[in-house]
């Protein structure tokens, strides 16, 4: 494995690398920053849908991350560096040790997306979430449960932003997505391909246990207090989880989690 070596943090050809959270915030231009071991198997695994673009480790690193590194392609060059010049670089103490530049794919098509979809899937549409973690919460539970695809509104945070994927474990690289939609075209789209459009709201009369499985659906899914517009769910079938002690909602990644539980596990 061949490796380039940085002693300066103002080397030229790392600058896509420096300060990052400050860049991560104004956008990189169809690249994105991803951290830690875990996501960076991911971005060089078989199963990404993203291209590694260059790899920047702590020198001490090096040796032992060399069967990851190996994946990635011959172009991606690997930088390596000293703790102080790869914090200096980052703009924070970098612990993991561990960065890389990555290409997002090309965007695709709501129709494109589900299409190839079999018979019996399930995908996950969210509108309106801004919090980095749900997000990457709700991107690792589609993962885990083999949900088709994930589709999100024009009003959500951009799923790519590292701490999303850092909290997914990477499955933000490896799940095909549509992004920058508007919910009723959302809507309009899952309808054409034949889904049960389900609306997840705490004030639905249905249970979400009392739902029966089968044939492709999808749930639709918003942000804690507001939730989905009254708009939104007069088009779908509201479904609710149940609770107790007073509670009438869920952190939104653990309610995607019980439902994809639900609809994709049912024999």
């Amino acid at each position: 494995m061949a490796v380039i070596r940085i002693d300066e943090p103002d080397d030229p050809r790392i600058a896509g690398f420096r300060d990052i959270r400050e860049r991560d915030l104004t956008g990189r231009q169809g690249l994105f920053v991803a951290e830690g071991e875990v996501v960076l198997n991911v971005l060089t695994s078989p199963q990404s849908l993203c291209r590694p673009v260059a790899l920047l480790l702590d020198r001490k690193r090096v040796e032992g991350l060399a069967e990851v590194v190996g994946r990635a392609p011959d172009d991606a060059p690997v930088y390596v560096a000293d703790q102080p010049i790869l914090d200096a670089i980052a703009g924070f103490h970098l612990h993991r040790g561990i960065l890389a530049l990555g290409r997002k794919p090309e965007p695709a098509t709501l129709d494109a997306l589900l299409a190839p979809l079999g018979s019996e899937a399930v995908v996950v549409a969210a509108c309106g979430i801004g919090n980095h973690d749900n997000m990457g919460g709700l991107f690792r539970n589609a993962a885990a449960f083999g949900a088709g695809a994930v589709l999100l509104d024009q009003t959500c945070c951009d799923p790519f932003y590292r701490k999303a994927i850092r909290v997914s474990v990477g499955a933000v690289l490896r799940t095909p997505m549509a992004r920058g939609l508007e919910a009723p075209a959302i809507i309009d789209g899952l309808e054409r391909a034949g889904f049960n459009v389900i609306a997840l709201t705490p004030g639905a009369e249905t249970p979400l246990h009392r739902m029966p499985g089968g044939g492709r659906v999808a749930l639709i899914l918003g942000p804690e207090g507001p939730g989905l517009s009254p708009d939104v769910i007069a088009r779908c079938r509201p479904v609710g989880i149940p609770m107790s002690g007073g509670f009438d909602s869920l952190n939104v990644s653990v309610a995607s989690g019980i439902a994809l539980h639900h609809f994709t596990r049912q024999a």
